[in-house]
């Protein structure tokens, strides 16, 4: 009954938390900030600028990845995609390159930030896995990368867990495609225009969970790395919250299930009325009234 009332609790608890998204505004040492270069001259802010209009990231849930796809890691070795898969450890998957001078590695940070807090171990509990769209990036690119990366968290005991991955453009286009990725070089930045966000995949490389922007809420990325594994990942207080949390499809994160937490608080209720019974029972089993002596 305690495990009970102890998650109807944390339910409640989480509300405005989840409610915020978790939110990190302030800028940090290293972070390239966004500029306006690609923006046309006198262009309306609502409007949408020429070199987006081919670039998307479309929710594909539960497609299967294509795990036979040829990549070579930060190592230089040559693998492929189902090499980090195939376990029962979920994965969280994100689309960069390693040259961008700006949102990419906002999102590296990003994903680096929610998972420092996670009561989840890289390596244990899930991997994480980088994939470079843009085929100039290489090996060593990607080595420099994720030492910066290991070194600016102070993660550099879980570096086995992360994965940085380059390859050629067409083994590139079969994995971004088929999750709903699409980008495209901008001749006039010199830079790929793309959206930002993050994946969650089940344990055999299905897309599971999309998270947008750059910022990632911990208890968000939590409860999606609960559901993607399968019941490998997670406690019973994760199972809890799943029960009150219910991901959305179309705003890309978890909302609160009203109506489990009235269902919730009615069993608990009734769990408790129903102890309260058989205590008072019990006591008078125990100490009898003296006129039925």
């Amino acid at each position: 009954m305690r495990v009970w009332m102890f998650g109807l609790a944390l339910c409640v608890v989480s509300v405005p938390a989840f409610a915020q998204g978790g939110s990190y505004s302030q800028a940090e040492p290293g972070f390239p900030q966004p500029s306006y270069e690609m923006m046309e001259p006198g262009s309306v802010a609502t409007a949408r600028l020429p070199q987006l209009e081919n670039v998307s990231f479309k929710q594909k849930l539960n497609t299967q990845l294509p795990l036979d796809a040829h990549f070579r890691d930060e190592n230089g070795r040559d693998v492929t995609l189902g090499q980090y898969f195939g376990g029962t450890r979920p994965v969280v998957l994100a689309f960069v390159y390693y040259s961008c001078p700006m949102l990419c590695t906002q999102i590296m940070n990003g994903v680096s930030r929610a998972i420092k807090v996670l009561p989840f171990t890289p390596g244990t509990d899930f991997d994480v896995v980088f994939i470079s769209f843009d085929p100039r990036d290489k090996p060593e690119t990607a080595s420099a990368k994720k030492t910066a990366l290991m070194n600016y968290w102070s993660m550099q005991n879980q570096s086995g867990a992360w994965h940085l991955l380059t390859g050629e453009e067409p083994q590139i286009k079969r994995v971004t495609s088929a999750a709903g990725f699409f980008y495209m070089w901008d001749e006039r930045s010199q830079q790929y225009a793309h959206l930002s966000g993050v994946l969650v995949l089940t344990p055999d490389g299905r897309l599971s969970r999309y998270f947008y922007g750059v910022e990632y809420s911990p208890k968000e990325l939590r409860l999606a790395l609960v559901e993607s594994g399968k019941g490998h990942v997670g406690s019973i207080v994760d199972e809890l919250l799943l029960y009150c949390y219910h991901y959305d499809p179309s705003q890309g994160r978890y909302g609160v299930i009203i109506m489990n937490l009235v269902r919730f608080g009615g069993v608990l209720t009734l769990l408790a009325l129903a102890g309260s019974i058989y205590f008072m029972r019990r006591q008078e089993k125990l100490h009898p009234r003296e006129g039925h002596a």
